[in-house]
């Protein structure tokens, strides 16, 4: 297997909504988001993967060695084989790699988080930075897109959290800021145990407030001059978008089950977005 064929695995086989969007991207530019979104999945199976908290911390600092061999021209692993014609062209820092791990390393010391200044900074290491590699790959002509990239990435993590509540807690995780859980009168405990009430779906609805004003900001951020380069991103939008609409529509049940949008769904949103890109290009 070669090292495309790895990351293009790990990337599919994720079944993410992100893969869909980069169906649009010419070849170059899709292997290189493909590289990149398999090292995310990497690192961050890692982090979710139950067991030993120090043997996972040495894997994850076994990833920080492979990333300096990555920029020594040392590298390993078939991901950092895949990036290493990637970083120099894209012009992608070392920083930003091993930023994401420090979001890693971040689930293996913490269970939850006190505020929203803690939670957003979690949102962006593990996804805020993603948005702006993500943006660069993409390509821009307006500096002002990667704070779009980077507002987008923080909106995405945080409808991650919406939905994955139910499984986050089955790790003894928390999401919700400890802060805003007091506030509405939510005890923690009642989030691990899965007990869903009226006060919860408060929470989860400030949390869905917070995520639609960072995709607000995101598109006021966005030049028109690189909406065509930023498409997969803008796909990825709709279909997040979309998903936090049918999660309101079914009243915030995410604790009782798992909301999610149908492949067929994913890509006919694909499909429509790229059509009215494409038009008002």
């Amino acid at each position: 297997m070669t090292p495309e064929q790895y990351c293009k695995q790990k990337a599919a086989h994720s079944g993410s909504s992100f893969y869909y969007s980069f169906l649009v991207l010419p070849k170059t530019k899709r292997r290189a988001i493909i590289a990149l979104y398999a090292y995310c999945r990497e690192v961050d199976d890692i982090a979710d993967t139950p067991g030993d908290v120090e043997v996972r911390r040495r894997k994850l600092q076994w990833w920080r060695d492979e990333i300096h061999r990555l920029y020594n021209h040392e590298a390993q692993h078939p991901i950092t084989l895949a990036l290493t014609p990637i970083i120099q062209h894209f012009h992608l820092p070392e920083e930003n790699f091993l930023e994401i791990i420090d979001g890693m390393e971040m689930d293996l010391n913490n269970t939850t988080y006190h505020n929203w200044q803690e939670l957003l900074l979690y949102c962006h290491r593990v996804a805020g930075v993603v948005g702006l590699m993500s943006a660069k790959i993409f390509g821009y002509r307006n500096a002002t897109t990667l704070e779009y990239a980077h507002e987008l990435g923080i909106a995405f993590q945080l409808t991650n959290i919406i939905r994955d509540i139910h499984e986050d807690a089955r790790r003894g995780r928390i999401y919700l800021p400890l802060d805003e859980l007091q506030r509405h009168a939510v005890e923690p405990r009642d989030v691990l145990l899965h007990r869903s009430n009226p006060q919860l779906v408060l929470v989860l609805e400030a949390m869905a407030a917070v995520a639609k004003s960072h995709y607000q900001t995101a598109f006021q951020l966005l030049p028109k001059v690189d909406r065509v380069t930023q498409r997969a991103g803008i796909i990825m939008a709709e279909i997040y978008q979309t998903l936090l609409q049918e999660i309101h529509k079914d009243g915030y049940q995410v604790m009782r089950y798992r909301i999610s949008l149908p492949p067929l769904r994913k890509l006919w949103i694909a499909w429509r977005t790229q059509w009215r890109e494409c038009l008002h290009g």
